[in-house]
């Protein structure tokens, strides 16, 4: 076995051993608990209005059908994808304080001792 096999052993092994914690760590897990509901609704809700958005725009292009009742499709569509869009922003805000109020406490707590133990 050479040398670059044994590195590359070592290197696998390390990410399987329990790594240690420390404040900042927690600091760090606490923020994105508080942050990833609101990024993966918002991530949701904007894909979501995205695809009815270019539905919309494929019926309005003839891509997937043609005549007046297309076209009344694609308005109809294309304006409620753009207003789910439009509501995806102020709704990620929202979640976000949310979530910022319940984890607060915690973070203040221990962005507190950290910067105390310096």
């Amino acid at each position: 076995m050479n040398e670059l096999d044994k590195v590359y052993a070592q290197n696998i092994a390390k990410e399987y051993l329990p790594k240690p914690t420390n404040k900042l760590r927690q600091l760090k897990k606490l923020d994105n608990r508080a942050r990833r509901p609101a990024f993966i609704a918002a991530m949701s809700i904007g894909i979501a209005g995205a695809l009815i958005f270019g539905t919309g725009l494929s019926f309005g292009l003839g891509v997937l059908g043609f005549g007046m009742g297309a076209m009344i499709a694609a308005v109809v569509l294309a304006a409620a994808g753009l207003a789910v869009c439009t509501v995806n922003y102020p709704l990620y805000l929202r979640l976000l304080e949310k979530g910022k109020k319940k984890y607060s406490f915690e973070i203040l707590e221990l962005a507190r001792e950290i910067s105390e133990s310096d």
